[in-house]
């Protein structure tokens, strides 16, 4: 990301879950507030320029769909854009919430974007502490979004500044009223933007002093994230859509290797979702173009 540039992927991403909750049904995961964050305008700029783009994404779509720009919309959201936010934010905030009936009290999420959990959950807001670390820039635009769609930032949800791609700092979170208590973290959409070294640095902070059984819910790519075509092209256009929007994508991992990193900063996977497990629990016996994307996978991991 360049500086003073806020992320162009938190923006889409969140125009992905917009689009799902107004337009798709049923639900996987239903973000009735990612719309309020986006402008009228920059809903639009997107649609267009997707619409536009769609021979980059298929041309036998683009023939298929010439003179329908709506289902040429439809279509790109569904196979390209939507898939891998919406089913890791449905899993993430199972776990959470479980977490939370568990007796958790402290949240933190790790490049939050356009994040609304705490948003559509007021509930919680006497009995969970939530704290979004993001880009500072990224953070900046996200307030004023809030601010202009005149939304009232809950008292439970702390925002705390920082590019945790150099250096994650204990000291910024405990600032805004972090405890060092049993903790529940999630990093979704950020993984496959470090290195592995990046990620295993950024673990080792996190985990070196939280007490046992703290967690984290985040997805990764696998070892075919380079070579794997996926449906439409989808996996090969995601990478060369990153690269070009400035935020290349760079780690991937097998299993044993993922398994062999956590265990190392002693934590062990709790749950471990495949491609072919998301589409069961979150895809299954739809009727639209939504399907599980090829080679991410989602880990709940637990500190021992």
């Amino acid at each position: 990301m360049k500086q003073n540039e806020s992320s162009l992927t938190s923006l889409v991403s969140a125009f992905g879950r917009a689009f799902h909750s107004k337009n798709d049904t049923p639900k996987i995961f239903d973000d009735f507030i990612a719309k309020d964050l986006i402008s009228q305008k920059e809903f639009l700029d997107i649609s267009e320029n997707m619409i536009q783009g769609i021979q980059f994404f298929s041309k036998d779509i683009a023939q298929k769909f010439q003179d329908n720009p709506e289902e040429i919309l439809k279509w790109i959201t569904q196979v390209q854009l939507s898939p891998t936010p919406l089913a890791r934010a449905a899993y993430c905030e199972k776990v959470l919430i479980n977490e939370i009936e568990l007796g958790i009290k402290q949240y933190v999420v790790l490049g939050a974007g356009l994040d609304t959990f705490s948003l559509r959950h007021a509930q919680y807001e006497n009995n969970l502490e939530i704290f979004e670390v993001d880009y500072p820039t990224t953070q900046a635009s996200k307030i004023e979004r809030l601010a202009n769609a005149q939304i009232e930032i809950p008292d439970n949800l702390q925002f705390v500044p920082m590019d945790f791609t150099q250096k994650f700092s204990e000291v910024n979170l405990v600032k805004q009223g972090y405890k060092n208590q049993k903790t529940f973290f999630s990093l979704l959409g950020v993984s496959y933007y470090l290195t592995k070294e990046d990620i295993f640095n950024l673990f080792k902070e996190i985990f070196s002093k939280v007490p046992s059984g703290s967690s984290i819910v985040f997805d990764y790519a696998d070892e075919n994230l380079f070579q794997e075509k996926g449906l439409s092209n989808r996996v090969e256009n995601m990478v060369k859509m990153a690269s070009a929007s400035g935020e290349a994508m760079k780690a991937c991992f097998s299993y044993p290797e993922i398994e062999s990193l956590l265990e190392e900063l002693g934590l062990l996977i709790y749950e471990h979702l495949s491609p072919d497990n998301i589409n069961d629990l979150f895809f299954k016996n739809r009727t639209d173009y939504l399907t599980a994307f090829e080679t991410i996978h989602y880990i709940h991991a637990v500190k021992k």
